[in-house]
């Protein structure tokens, strides 16, 4: 009979980190408005705001959609997407990749019923994990702008 094998426990930190983004890159996409908190309000609802807008700003703020997992180092991280798949995770390890100052990336969905992806990236001395990520993020959304910005110069070329 084989012996059961026992797993070494890895030390876990005392509690999970949120990850928190210095700067949250905004999108230069044709047509999308950078305004303050007011883009986000009711157009029909009255000015002033109250009570409503104050509740619906602080449960966005709740929501944290990226945290470090547990066991992460500066140069060595795990993080955790809620609410994203494949789609996101292969262009991310992708562009993360191209980073020459990555040693390693990789994208994992754990259970295809939990809204999650887990991302795993690994730098050499340096840089910091989470400035990988971070770069990472800042490319994908500067190629989506670029080819957003293609798009719209074809589509208005094919009108004409």
């Amino acid at each position: 009979m084989p012996k059961a094998r026992t797993k070494k426990e890895a030390p876990q930190p005392a509690e999970e980190e949120d990850l928190v983004m210095e700067e949250t890159p905004t999108s230069h996409q044709p047509g999308a408005e950078v305004n303050d908190d007011a883009s986000m309000a009711d157009p029909d609802a009255e000015e002033g705001g109250g009570a409503e807008d104050e509740d619906e700003d602080a449960e966005e703020e709740e929501a944290q959609r990226v945290k470090i997992l547990p066991g992460s180092t500066a140069t060595a991280a795990s993080f955790e997407f809620l609410n994203e798949g494949h789609t996101l995770g292969n262009a991310l390890r992708y562009v993360i990749m191209k980073n020459p100052d990555v040693e390693f990336c990789a994208y994992a969905i754990p259970h295809p019923s939990e809204p999650k992806m887990n991302v795993r990236i690994q730098t050499y001395e340096g840089t910091t994990a989470i400035e990988a990520l971070e770069k990472g993020l800042r490319d994908i959304q500067e190629l989506c702008d670029v080819v957003s910005d293609k798009f719209v110069a074809a589509r208005d070329d094919f009108k004409a």
